[in-house]
């Protein structure tokens, strides 16, 4: 007898619960929210700021005479996002696909005086800034802010390699007889490099030249850091 009183207050029970909580469950799905709740929410916020540039570190300085023969430094880009590239304009293989894409990014923010394009040449003792000013006018320069900068070999390899982790080399074996990376720098108004970060969460560090997409991103994240 107790045993079945029993099981008639545990049957009550269930009952106002199912009273109770059922139509709670069922207005939840409803709306939408049925997996909301404290840890879920965390994570959401942990996405929103994973999608926010990367601020990887100062960029290095630099100092070096541009096309006009004048001496331009980093400190001439201050307050202002701007592109960066090594390159050299007898280049055969890469670089007329880079000079291209950075043109479109000319392009895109050409008449901002808060962006800029700084283009290094990895072959001083041929690209002399008369040499760069003819290149420059051959590939349809338009910007007052983008500098296509020569100086001494060893100072410029030692910013690609070392400042910027940016591969350039002599090569005989090749065809140009000089190597280097088809990745672009971006870096923002303060002088810090800047990036997104890849499907796994991880710092892309630069951006591929090469690539429409790697192009496009980078158009993207340079408005971005242009409203910063």
């Amino acid at each position: 007898m107790l045993k079945n009183k029993s099981y008639i207050g545990i049957s009550f029970i269930i009952l106002l619960f199912g009273i109770y909580a059922i139509p709670k469950i069922v207005s939840r799905i409803n709306n939408g929210e049925v997996v909301k709740g404290d840890r879920l929410d965390k994570v959401e916020n942990h996405q929103t700021s994973e999608s926010k540039l990367q601020k990887i570190g100062p960029a290095p300085k630099f100092e070096l005479t541009n096309q006009n023969n004048n001496t331009i430094s980093n400190s001439n880009y201050k307050g202002k996002v701007y592109v960066l590239e090594f390159f050299f304009s007898t280049c055969p293989s890469i670089c007329p696909k880079m000079n291209k894409n950075m043109i479109l990014i000319q392009n895109q923010f050409f008449g901002n005086p808060n962006f800029g394009i700084v283009s290094i040449t990895i072959d001083p003792e041929h690209d002399t800034a008369q040499v760069l000013k003819e290149h420059a006018e051959q590939l349809g320069v338009k910007s007052s802010n983008w500098n296509f900068l020569t100086g001494d070999k060893k100072y410029i390899y030692d910013l690609a390699n070392k400042g910027f982790n940016l591969y350039a080399g002599e090569n005989s074996k090749v065809n140009g007889g000089f190597e280097h990376s088809g990745l672009f720098a971006l870096i923002d108004k303060n002088g810090d490099i800047r990036c997104r970060k890849d499907e796994y969460g991880n710092p892309i560090l630069y951006y591929d030249g090469l690539e429409k997409e790697g192009v496009k991103a980078l158009q993207q994240d340079i408005s971005i850091l242009l409203k910063e």
